[in-house]
């Protein structure tokens, strides 16, 4: 089982790598899901997948008399889970900006664009330090 689990973790990274070399923001943004999804299985499938007993002590042992599972692996994944979470949201919200102020989700083009005259006017009363 978990011979076909990393091949299904290296499909997916495989498959976000080629997301995330994608000059277009929106597949930039998949790519990086998908990513964060295939390092959660990861963690997962090294913790071993069993189907063993809780790790629950006896009273009468200090420690497990049978294997049991592993509760660290999905510790680690609900944690990632929340830190993936907050991380695409702001994700989200930087590129829903860039595309407010730009106007494409082509990152070469991006790199090209000419801010508007807002931004100019700011930017030469930033250098010269008026204020309105």
């Amino acid at each position: 089982m978990e011979t076909e689990f990393a091949f299904l973790v290296g499909a997916m990274v495989a498959g976000s790598i080629y997301l995330i070399l994608d000059r277009n923001l929106i597949r930039f943004i998949f790519g990086l899901a998908l990513l964060g999804n295939a390092v959660n299985l990861l963690i997962f499938t090294v913790g071993r997948l069993s189907s063993s007993r809780p790790p629950l002590i006896p009273e009468a042992a200090t420690v497990p008399v049978a294997p049991v599972a592993n509760a660290l692996p999905q510790a680690l994944i609900l944690t990632a889970i929340v830190i993936g979470f907050a991380l695409l949201a702001f994700v989200f919200v930087l590129f829903y900006r860039a595309y407010q102020e730009v106007g494409t989700v082509d990152t070469e083009s991006m790199r090209v664009a000419e801010p508007d005259d807002t931004q100019r006017v700011a930017a030469a009363t930033a250098e010269t330090g008026e204020h309105r």
